[in-house]
């Protein structure tokens, strides 16, 4: 007989590739642990992992057990859903990932309204870069990702949120700083500050400017950064331009908000949504934060044609 108990475990093994650590969160020993996956193991008469390799992974057939013994805890998990649904409470946990480039200018526009309206609600945030992202979805160590689409992934489903603008920022001695919008050919395209390797937003304004031809920098030193606020200050001391999101041009000061341009003759966007897995089970919780991270935006990023969605895969 196949307990959830032991599903549980071998979802937690497969997530962690450790025992002791798998012991650990499922609050078990891992003496336990191992003798419940062994005897679920003899009941099935196959094996679910293969020990023999470290970190530890699952046999071919135990890949497919450990996806359908997902998809069965996650249906268990509806039945607390359906209870809650008709004693008309909103609770429960929603773990929740979102990437660096939003966090520290989405974040603090919805998250203080929505724990307060829904205070049972136990919201987790974390962020993380896209591709750490995708792989906590897939494990289910998160629920559910805000960050840049589309993926076109087979195994993920996205919500559409808002579409940013990107803006051009610019040092307050360069030569177009009195112009309300700046075409590319009036830039030196080598005076770029970036992203560092990992974030979307990087391949996204690669994708954009077609930066791929560059090589000689004329900036006075290579610096990739992993923050926007870095690249912004690093265009103040040492000139250049950067790309921004147009969230993190919103709270600028009045001096700064003269460096941020328009660019001419194209509006171009990136698209964020709440993406989840195809058998994700906390839909009611899924759709209040969607309305509450809409709900904090200007209503002109709700609109998907006011520009052209430029992709960050490449």
């Amino acid at each position: 007989m196949i307990t959830f108990s032991q599903l549980e475990y071998i979802v937690a093994v497969d997530t962690y590739r450790h025992y002791v650590t798998a012991a650990q969160k499922v609050f078990v020993t891992q003496p336990t642990l191992s003798m419940q996956i062994k005897k679920l193991e003899e009941n099935l008469g196959v094996l679910i992992f293969d020990r023999s390799k470290q970190p530890i992974v699952p046999t071919s057939v135990g890949e497919k057990i450990i996806a359908q013994a997902r998809i069965l805890l996650q249906e268990r998990e509806k039945i607390s859903l359906v209870i809650s649904d008709f004693q008309g409470k909103v609770s429960g946990d929603l773990k929740v990932g979102i990437i660096p480039t939003l966090a520290p200018h989405l974040v603090p526009r919805f998250v203080g309204d929505f724990i307060r309206a829904y205070p049972e609600v136990n919201l987790q945030i974390r962020e993380l870069k896209t591709d750490e992202m995708l792989v906590q979805l897939q494990k289910d160590l998160i629920d559910v990702g805000i960050l840049v689409t589309p993926l076109e992934s087979e195994n993920l489903k996205e919500i559409p949120l808002f579409y940013e603008e990107l803006k051009l920022y610019l040092t307050d001695n360069h030569p177009c700083i009195q112009q309300f919008e700046v075409s590319f050919k009036d830039i030196d395209l080598s005076e770029i500050w970036l992203m560092d390797e990992g974030h979307c937003f990087r391949n996204q304004v690669y994708n954009f400017c077609k930066l791929h031809t560059i090589s000689n920098s004329q900036l006075p030193f290579r610096y990739e950064s992993g923050s926007l606020e870095m690249l912004r200050k690093l265009v103040d001391t040492e000139g250049g331009f950067t790309l921004l999101p147009e969230l993190a041009t919103l709270n600028l000061n009045t001096f700064e908000q003269k460096q941020v341009k328009n660019l001419k003759g194209i509006v171009p966007l990136r698209e964020v949504s709440l993406v989840y897995g195809r058998s994700f089970v906390k839909e009611k919780l899924l759709h209040l934060l969607e309305n509450q991270i809409k709900n904090s935006v200007p209503e002109s990023m709700l609109d998907r044609y006011r520009g052209i969605v430029v992709e960050w895969q490449n």
